[in-house]
Order: structure tokens, then sequence, then C-alpha cells
């Protein structure tokens, strides 16, 4: 039976350590799940911010016509973004788009007959722009990019235009973060430029579940290859609110798998352990039987002696002894009968007025007092006390204490037992100078088939003794309270109502 206890248990811890260890993966596996769409919601945040910017950067000058001096006469900066498309055909079809800006000056107060200074309207901006057009031949000044790598012509003409936007409103650390703070989003960002042309936005996930991060690389201005840079570390706090309930069912699904494995071992233990107090009390009620039971033989055997009857004295001892044992085993199977009641209000109580110091010297007289001790019991009770319970259980809750002190004490033994009156009850007091109890016996001294670990070897017993006299006294209504100190002694304290 042990070693499949042993067995059991070890197969128990296994089963929990691997539930633990399947549901510590499955819930690391959520927690990358529930990152990634933190990320994939975080960049796309980040990207629309991005946008944002960009589209304040184009609102903030106007790309028709810039203001300037030259040669002391105002004119006007006037850039064409425009690109051409070639396409080679062979094995594969291979396409070639380039990008081209150039820049115009003139003089839209000149084309449009206007005093210099004159404010000009919108309608007078885009005249002066469509008669430039016509008289415009050689730019001052013009760029030239490869866009093949745009997908379409869209693309390409963005990207055009973006060059023109950094142009007129370069794009700066102090802007982006801006808005990226009204968004609520915190991040470290800086500017690139890189040595070929980047048309994608790249996006860097997290490298470790402990301190993630996501960085991103948005490029804008493709055509010059400028890039800004955006690192934003994540507090793996704000990703657990978006797997709650995954953590909610884990915890309640893994807390009652191990609580059932560790009830079904518990009880596996307990019936371990019921077993193993029947043995125990089988065998100690054959040995405590054996003892009267012998008693009784020899007795009888002694009154088929003719010789033994005809002696007053040793008839007088045989028939002591025979009503010794029979009253031994009375007692025996009465504390039998008793401590197997469901509650105390069953067993019966015959209330009398008793003469307390008296009834402790009859116990005292009955009290087998083994050959290799010296046993001094003290009578500290007035000899007019008197009190209302029941003679035969108060007899044998002073006889087991008694005992107990005997059995578990030196060579040198002394009881002293006191009472006194306390209002409407009377309180007992038990004392002696035995081996004490240790704090860890302490708390189950008055469980059924309890023994101590220092006394479960060393002396016969049920470990029904205790829990009798606790059952006797619940009985009457009353309390029993224990103090001990290992090495020094025992004292139990029995308060009863009148």
């Amino acid at each position: 039976m042990e070693k499949r206890i042993k067995t059991l248990y070890t197969v128990t811890i296994i089963a929990i350590i691997a539930f633990l260890g399947m549901q510590i993966y499955w819930l690391y596996n959520r927690y990358e799940f529930s990152l990634k769409e933190y990320e994939r919601n975080l960049s796309e945040r980040i990207g629309k911010s991005v946008d944002l910017y960009n589209a304040i950067r184009e609102k903030s000058y106007d790309p028709r016509a810039d203001s300037v001096r030259i040669n002391g006469k105002d004119a006007s900066v006037f850039s064409i973004p425009t690109f051409s498309l070639k396409q080679e055909y062979g094995d594969t079809v291979k396409t070639t788009r380039t990008s081209k800006i150039y820049t115009y000056l003139f003089s839209a107060y000149e084309l449009l007959g206007l005093e210099p200074g004159t404010t000009l309207t919108e309608e007078q901006k885009d005249r002066a722009m469509k008669l430039a057009e016509i008289q415009m031949a050689e730019p001052v000044d013009s760029m030239v990019f490869d866009a093949s790598g745009a997908k379409d012509e869209s693309e390409a003409w963005l990207a055009t235009t973006d060059v023109l936007t950094e142009r007129k409103c370069p794009f700066r650390v102090e802007g982006i973060d801006s808005v990226l703070n009204k968004a609520g989003i915190k991040a470290e960002t800086s500017l690139a430029r890189a040595d070929s042309m980047i048309w994608r936005t790249k996006v860097e996930y997290h490298s470790s579940v402990f301190t993630p991060g996501l960085t991103m690389t948005i490029p804008y201005s493709q055509l010059q290859g400028k890039t800004v840079s955006i690192v934003c570390p994540i507090n793996p706090l704000d990703v657990l609110p978006g797997m709650w309930q995954a953590l909610v069912v884990t915890l309640l699904v893994s807390c009652l798998l191990i609580a059932c494995l560790l009830l079904q071992f518990s009880t596996v233990l307990k019936l371990s352990r019921l077993d193993k107090m029947r043995n125990s009390f089988i065998s100690t009620m054959i040995h405590e039987l054996k003892r009267p039971i012998s008693t009784l033989k020899m007795c009888v055997s002694g009154l088929d002696n003719q010789r033994m009857l005809d002696n007053k004295e040793m008839r007088k001892e045989l028939l002591s002894e025979t009503r010794n044992a029979l009253d031994n085993l009375s007692a025996y199977f009465s504390k039998l009968r008793d401590i197997t009641f469901n509650n105390v209000e069953q067993i019966p109580l015959n209330i009398q007025n008793i003469n307390l110091h008296d009834l402790l010297e009859d116990v005292s007289s009955t009290v087998v007092n083994p050959s290799s001790k010296f046993v001094d019991i003290i009578n500290n009770i007035d000899s007019a006390a008197e009190i209302s319970a029941d003679r035969t259980h108060l007899f044998n809750i002073f006889n087991n204490l008694i005992e107990n002190a005997i059995k578990y004490s030196g060579n040198n033994v002394e009881i002293k037992i006191s009472s006194t009156q306390n209002g409407d009850s009377t309180e007992i007091l038990v004392s002696d100078n035995g081996n004490g109890i240790s704090s860890a016996d302490l708390k189950h001294i008055f469980q059924r088939f309890y023994r101590g670990k220092a006394s479960a070897g060393e002396q016969p017993g049920m470990g029904l003794g205790l829990a009798y006299v606790k059952l006797l006294v619940d009985a009457h209504g009353g309390e029993i309270n224990v103090e001990s100190v290992e090495r020094r002694g025992t004292r139990f304290t029995i308060r009863l109502p009148q």
C-alpha cells in the first residue's frame, strides 16, 4: 500500500507539473498572439500619425508660388514635377521610370501687369502660372531621380511631390513627436538618409517578450532616401488587458484541476491512514482485552482449586480480581460505546451531587502503579467540595488523566489535583511533572485515534483516552484546555457548569 501511495504521489506531482507546464506554454503563445495584435494596432496608429504630419506639412506652404528677390526684383519660384516612362521588351518587360522636377523663376506681377507688392488672388496666381508655362524655356534648376522602384505611376508621382514637400517644409523630429504625443504614443524618433531608395515602411516586431518594442522605418522622401525611425517600447501590462478573459478561464480551470488532483491524493492518504488506524485499533483492542480476559481465566482456574477456595483470604482475593477484571471489561466497552456516539447529546448522564475530594480518593485507590515508578497523587481538593455531574463519567475523566500522567512520565511521578468554584462553574486542575507534549501534537491530542509521535511507539494504546475525556466533558456542557512544556509537565484545566 505504501509503495502504491508513493507511486501515486509521484504521478500526481508529475501530472500537476506537466499540466502547469502546458498552461504556461499556452499562456505564452496567447501572450505572443496578443502582443502581435497590440503591435499591429500600434503600427497602424503610428502610420496614421505620420500621414497626418505629412498632411500638415503639405498645407503649411503654397505649392504654386513662393515669393523671392532676384536682382532687386520680385520673382516667383515655380517647380514643375513630372516623370517619364520607358519600357524595354525582351525575355521580360523592363520598366524604367524617371522622375524630374524643374524649377523656373518668373515675375507674376510683370506677367499680369500689376504693381509689385499687390496681393494676388488665387485666380491671378493660376493665370500667372499659365502665362509662365508658355514663356518658360530654360529651368534654373532640375532634379532627376530613378523612380523604377515604384510599383506604378501613381506611386512615382506621389514620391516626386514628396520631394517638393520636403524642400518647402522639411520633416522635423519636433513635429512628428508632437503628433505622436497627441495620439498618446510614446516613442523615440530620429531622421536618417539611406544609401538606396526605400519605398516601403519597414516594421520590426519585438525580439523579447519581457522587454518588447516596436521599431518602424518610414520613408517620407523616397527619391531622396530620407526616412524617419520610430522606436516605441511596449509595457507588457498594456498587453495583458487584451487577454484577461483567457487568463481568468485558465486560472479557474487550473485551480479546479489541481484541486481535484490534490483532493484525490488527499482522499487516498486518508483512506490509507484509516486502514492503518483500523489495523492498529484491532491490534490494540486485542492487546487490551487480553489482560482482563487472562485475569478472568486465571481466577476461574483458581476456583477449581479446592485448597484455594478453603482459604478465605485467597478466595476473597480471587473474587476481587474477578470483579476488577469484569469492571475493566465493562469500562472498556463503555468507553468504546461512548466514543462511537455521533454527538455528545446521545451520551446518557446521571447527574447527582458528588463529593469531589472523595471521588478523587476512590480514583487514586484503583489506579495501578507500575512497580518501576514512584507515584505521588496529591489531592488538594477541599474535603467539602461538591460538584453536580455524572459520577461514572467524572470517575473515568480523572482515571484517564491520571493514568496518562503515570504512563508518559519518568520514574518519579507527581500529580496534583485541585479545584476552585468560579461563579456558576467549577474549575478542576490536573497537573503533572511528566514528559510533556510537543507543540506539534498539542493541537491534535483530543482527536480520536491520534497518538503523539513521541509516544506512539513507546506505550500501548489506541489514542482514545483524551478523545474520550473531551467527549465526556462536552457531554456535561463544559470545556477542557491543556498547557504543556516538553520535559517539564502538563496541566489540564476542566470547567464544568453547575
